[in-house]
């Protein structure tokens, strides 16, 4: 298990270089999984929906340093504090130190961070079997709803494919 992880706020000027490195992790994350769309590749981490996520309200991103001060990951997450509920938008590990957990370590600085937060959210597509593992084996997530064809998220019913499938998850905080 990795240790020695800080999370800094991410600055301004690093936020390209910090989508540019979510992107890489999440492209080795869904090869065999990308999808053509005409001439246009499909995007696994659509602009929109990155910076939608970063520019939300309450929303606060982090970049992940190890103890060698170097970057090995960050998360943005969105925090409505009155009704103590949190929603992870989105986690990366960078290729290269995956499997390390630095996963596992970001997540237990995030819930650190937000001990008010009873209920966190999060989702993910059904075929990313690694990031299912991690969210109900690695951090104790349990799913509770999956979006598809025949039941269509309603917050969502233009942002992707629903043939695609999605699960949701949910994690309920007990604290002491």
């Amino acid at each position: 298990m990795e240790t020695g992880i800080r999370m800094i706020p991410l600055a301004e000027e690093r936020v390209i270089a910090f989508k540019e490195e979510m992107q890489e992790a999440f492209e080795r994350g869904f090869q065999g999984h990308v999808k053509e769309d005409g001439d246009n590749q499909w995007q696994v981490l659509p602009d929109g929906d990155f910076y939608q996520s970063l520019r939300a309200e309450g929303a606060e991103a982090y970049e992940a340093v190890d103890a060698d001060g170097q970057r090995v990951g960050g998360a943005i997450i969105c925090i409505d504090g009155a009704n103590r509920h949190g929603e992870l938008s989105f986690l990366y590990v960078k290729p290269g130190v995956q499997g390390k957990g630095i996963g596992q370590a970001i997540w237990k600085a995030i819930e650190a961070m937000h001990p008010e937060v009873e209920v966190w959210e999060t989702c993910t597509p059904y075929f990313d079997r690694r990031n299912i593992h991690f969210y109900i084996n690695c951090c104790g997530f349990h799913a509770i709803e999956f979006f598809n064809a025949h039941h269509r998220d309603p917050n969502m019913p233009e942002q992707y494919d629903p043939s695609d499938g999605l699960f949701v998850f949910e994690k309920r905080v007990k604290h002491q």
